[in-house]
């Protein structure tokens, strides 16, 4: 076994999830979902493409007709973005990996904003490459619990040394965005140090700054940038299980996505990238009518928690996360633990995303019962007041 696997730690978040498997009183808001199933039209038609047989291998980049509708709707969100960009992957975490595979190996440098999802930074682990970290950092007082990035500090650890950058924003666990601005800056800095920029955007829909989407880099790029941006069906279309992604690559990256996509998975299921074009032809309905809902769900959750003394949680930009935690809990596997063995409440502990966010405690707020979210802060409430009370 390779080192670098042995050393891997493994999901905290599934661990927390574990010691409540089995358990139908649990109210579980730990993992990043929605409790809403995919969309009718999505279903039939995979349902319909299976029943007419498409069940053979399709090109490694994918359907050219799918292909196609992606870059018209990244186009739409981002200004034109050709077809011959666009590489569709079996799921969003596969489009991160194979950009890693296409940018990092042993020994490289990758530079990652942190806390993120941890896959980002267990990808180049895994291939061998160090990763330095940049940490956000909760404000205090007026500012209590909103994320920020020392823009500078990021620069500084961005050299000619470094071979990637890895962005997550808007940002899982903390809800974190860059500004257009930010962008600009980090994108020029990285064209003097011949940085790649690797953009996990997966959430940029489910953004509540009042315009369609968040901030991309695409905004402030060419096609000839050292730009690779990764994107998912599941969370902006509620396909979490049907595994689909994409990538959005410069010009003249193509041949070496194709023989990566041919090594890792050969293709994505025809029937799944059928689900994908029907959600992209219900996207203009069907995802500012979901932001809305996630925004009410945000609301309703943050006003909850903010109302519980001792805790500390702001007004999230983007995601479907709310990031807090509670005075005096801070081991957070632990306390999340407590909170299923003892309460029925599945949180995911900020451990899960690094050890800048310790302390903290994960709430997904997707879902479609606003009185789930109610009876979830409940239990928190009911699990806090002996603590404050002593």
């Amino acid at each position: 076994m390779r080192p670098e696997i042995e050393a891997l730690p493994g999901s905290r978040i599934r661990e927390v999830a574990n010691a409540g498997l089995g358990r139908s009183d649990v109210l579980a808001f730990w993992f990043g979902e929605s409790d809403e199933v995919t969309p009718e039209p999505i279903r039939a038609a995979a349902a319909a493409s299976l029943m007419n047989g498409e069940t053979f291998y399709s090109h490694n980049l994918g359907l050219p007709e799918l292909r196609q509708g992606i870059a018209a709707y990244t186009s739409t969100l981002h200004g034109p973005v050709d077809v011959d960009r666009i590489a569709v992957t079996s799921s969003g975490v596969t489009a991160l990996m194979l950009a890693m595979q296409m940018l990092a190996g042993a020994g490289d440098e990758v530079v990652a904003v942190v806390p993120v999802w941890p896959n980002l930074t267990a990808q180049p682990a895994i291939l061998g490459a160090r990763v330095t970290r940049v940490a956000l950092r909760p404000g205090h007082g007026k500012d209590s619990g909103v994320w920020k990035l020392d823009l500078d500090e990021l620069l500084a650890a961005v050299t000619h040394r470094t071979r990637v950058l890895l962005v997550n924003a808007p940002n899982n666990p903390t809800g974190w965005t860059l500004t257009r601005g930010e962008q600009q800056t980090i994108v020029e800095h990285c064209r003097r140090t011949g940085t790649w920029i690797v953009a996990d955007e997966v959430y940029e829909r489910i953004y509540f700054g009042g315009t369609a989407s968040a901030p991309s880099f695409l905004d402030v790029t060419t096609p000839d940038d050292r730009l690779v941006v990764a994107h998912s069906f599941s969370k902006s279309f509620l396909m979490t299980g049907w595994r689909l992604g994409w990538l959005v690559l410069p010009r003249g990256s193509m041949d070496a996505a194709g023989k990566l996509l041919e090594f890792n998975s050969s293709c994505a299921p025809v029937f799944i990238q059928r689900g994908g074009q029907a959600a992209l032809a219900m996207a203009d309905a069907f995802v500012p009518a979901l932001v809305a809902r996630l925004q009410a769900g945000r609301d309703r959750l943050v006003a909850g928690l903010q109302a519980l003394p001792g805790v500390t949680v702001a007004t999230p930009p983007g995601g479907m996360y709310a990031f807090f935690r509670v005075e005096g809990q801070d081991d957070s596997l632990v306390f999340a633990k407590h909170l299923v063995a003892a309460h029925g409440l599945g949180l995911a502990p900020g451990v899960a995303f690094g050890a800048e966010g310790e302390g903290w405690l994960r709430w997904c707020f997707a879902s479609r019962v606003p009185a789930r979210l109610d009876a979830g802060l409940a239990r928190l409430a009911a699990a806090l007041s002996p603590t404050l009370v002593a």
